[in-house]
């Protein structure tokens, strides 16, 4: 990886890693166990996803390599610097974009940076020219000097980025940072994130939005009850599964029982077949050959249904085969 300077004005970064992190667990108190050896490793310049659902343990790995948080055991290092003995040091060397608005909602955007900045030790002609940098990057010239609160959703967002840099972290966390943004300004915010990431700074993104997983990420790590069940890129990962995904609506939720009696006949052309919620999901060697065959049995057993459709492997399908559980139902639950 060759040196290069980041458009929102990070310093000149080296190759190397952005984090490596190895075995990290963390239990709350109720014996809720948030992390169980957590490990994952990304270069600087690049984009690792953490994709999950809500609970899955996401928030809680950004907690702990942002040192917010301790691990009951494992360790890691961000930055190049070890998150328990160097703790200092990694602040300083990372920016945090967390789910919630990090600024001051009754102050200008402006005014946000301002104090950002001073957080960090700048003042004067230096803090004023990084925030004027950061202004112009993120097209935030029309409304800086505006109160936050009146600003909309996606370009509030953008400022939570802008407050992340101003110190010209190295390796910036993003913790669903499009969660509640419209399509135009999800789509503006994946243009911002990838830029940053082409030009040398590490991102480490967690969300639980399928797409934006594929789309973004370099490398992704599907989490699962404080697990990565698999990782790699997402064409990876999509690749190690055979055959076609079929998934099936089935009209009025009929017995469990039933749905399976079905496919006992038909069992041999089904593999990480999952039913729940109405709806009937697996993989098949040959989706236009199996899907007659399968909605023959559904229909002698009595069981009907009302939309089917045939596809290549997802990642929620890559989800299903490590969980046993497909994504989008769960999120829709």
């Amino acid at each position: 990886m060759t040196n290069a300077t980041v458009t929102a004005g990070a310093a000149t970064l080296g190759p190397g890693l952005a984090i490596e992190a190895v075995g990290l667990t963390k239990t709350y108190p109720g014996g809720v166990r948030a992390l169980r050896g957590l490990s994952l490793q990304f270069p600087l310049g690049s984009i690792f996803a953490l994709l999950g659902p809500n609970g899955a343990g996401k928030s809680t790995a950004v907690k702990v390599l942002t040192t917010l948080s301790r691990p009951d055991s494992g360790g890691a290092r961000v930055a190049g610097y070890d998150i328990l003995s160097e703790a200092e040091a990694v602040r300083r060397a990372i920016g945090v974009v967390s789910q919630k608005p990090a600024g001051d909602l009754d102050a200008t955007g402006w005014e946000n940076l301002m104090l950002q900045g001073h957080l960090y030790g700048l003042a004067g002609a230096e803090l004023k020219r990084r925030a004027e940098q950061l202004v112009e990057v993120l097209s935030l010239g029309e409304v800086v000097n505006r109160i936050v609160k009146t600003y909309s959703g996606g370009t509030q967002r953008k400022l939570d980025i802008a407050i992340g840099l101003v110190n010209r972290p190295r390796v910036l966390f993003l913790d669903e940072p499009t969660t509640g943004l419209d399509p135009d300004a999800r789509a503006e915010m994946w243009e911002t994130i990838s830029r940053l990431a082409r030009e040398g700074l590490g991102v480490l993104l967690t969300t639980h939005y399928l797409e934006e997983a594929d789309q973004l990420s370099d490398r992704l790590a599907i989490v699962d009850h404080g697990e990565i069940v698999a990782e790699g890129t997402a064409d990876e990962l999509k690749h190690e599964l055979r055959g076609d995904s079929v998934s099936l609506q089935l009209t009025d939720e009929p017995p469990p029982d039933s749905v399976e009696a079905a496919l006992a006949a038909i069992d041999g052309l089904l593999n990480d077949r999952s039913y729940e919620a109405g709806w009937l999901r697996a993989r098949v060697d040959n989706g236009p050959t199996a899907l007659p065959a399968l909605l023959a049995a559904l229909d002698g057993a009595g069981v009907r249904v009302s939309s089917a459709s045939v596809a290549r492997p997802s990642l929620d399908d890559v989800y299903l085969s490590h969980t046993g559980h497909a994504y989008n139902a769960l999120q829709e639950n």
